[in-house]
């Protein structure tokens, strides 16, 4: 018979004029760990303590870090299907005074953008009933990058993945080194990746038909368009025996709310369904 979790240390009394922001779309929270991040979240006003956790799902911002937005593209998905989203912020500058991009590829001196949304993510679950063990989690833009670097190093944290249209992409790669590939990732981070263990994530790929403009980024130039990038890495997954679903928005453009849909209907799939039978 499920039991009420005992009282974590972020417990308010239910008078407590702060029970107001702990459902629906709540403030940002520092994270104690390291209170240069924060996360917010959107919580369902039925939300209970008791029972069952909720799935939990994680969408990360992209460069503009529209993180209050990105949180609230899921906010009727969550309430639909009883489950929490939690959205981080990664601030621009967390490295210097020019520093965007520093949460998308994990090897900055100080920070370690995956580690601290696992720290998020222990955090928010002393407050709220939330699955921990494996959770969903969406990137799009540089918020793709996030996810699917994320995904090399920590697979078993995942109940699915979707990746939408990121910038640069890190292929499976022994010969060459990070970020472009994975050669050195036990060096950097400890860990390999083990693509048995991501074969066992259904894993969406998301991108708009039209996101075909080539980009070149300063010092890190990748040839050809963020399709392009989408195309090689599911190539390359595919050689690796990691099956992926592409879905390619018709008539979008490089868009995160017009995505969102196909990001939904993937996510429904993967909420709905036992844990031992997700497939992509």
């Amino acid at each position: 018979m499920p039991t009420e979790r005992p009282l974590s240390p972020w417990h308010l009394p239910p008078d407590h004029p702060a029970q107001l922001f702990l459902t629906g779309s709540t403030p940002l929270f520092a994270l104690a760990a390291d209170p240069r991040v924060s996360y917010c979240l959107y919580v369902p006003r039925g939300h209970s303590n008791t029972g069952e956790p909720c799935p939990l799902v994680v969408a990360v911002h992209g460069t503009r870090r529209n993180v209050g937005q990105v949180r609230d593209h899921f906010a009727d998905f969550a309430e639909e299907h009883n489950c929490v989203v939690l959205a981080p912020l990664f601030p621009a500058g967390l490295t210097g005074p020019n520093d965007l991009d520093s949460y998308k590829f994990f090897t900055e001196p100080g920070i370690r953008p995956d580690l601290l949304l696992l720290d998020m993510i222990r955090e928010a679950a002393g407050r709220w009933h939330i699955r921990t063990d494996r959770f969903h989690l969406h990137g799009f833009s540089g918020g793709g990058q996030f996810a699917h670097r994320f995904f090399y190093l920590h697979p078993h944290s995942l109940a699915s993945l979707s990746v939408g249209a990121p910038g640069r992409t890190t292929l499976l790669d022994e010969q060459t080194r990070w970020w472009r590939g994975t050669a050195d990732s036990t060096e950097l981070f400890g860990v390999a990746p083990d693509p048995t263990a991501m074969a066992d994530v259904p894993v969406q790929l998301v991108i708009g038909e039209h996101d075909t403009h080539i980009e070149v980024w300063e010092g890190a130039e990748q040839p050809g368009s963020r399709m392009d990038r989408l195309r090689e890495l599911r190539e390359n997954w595919d050689r690796h025996g990691i099956a992926t679903r592409l879905d390619v928005v018709s008539d979008a453009g490089h868009s995160d709310v017009a995505v969102i849909p196909a990001v939904l209907s993937f996510l429904s799939g993967q909420i709905a369904a036992p844990a031992s039978s997700r497939h992509t």
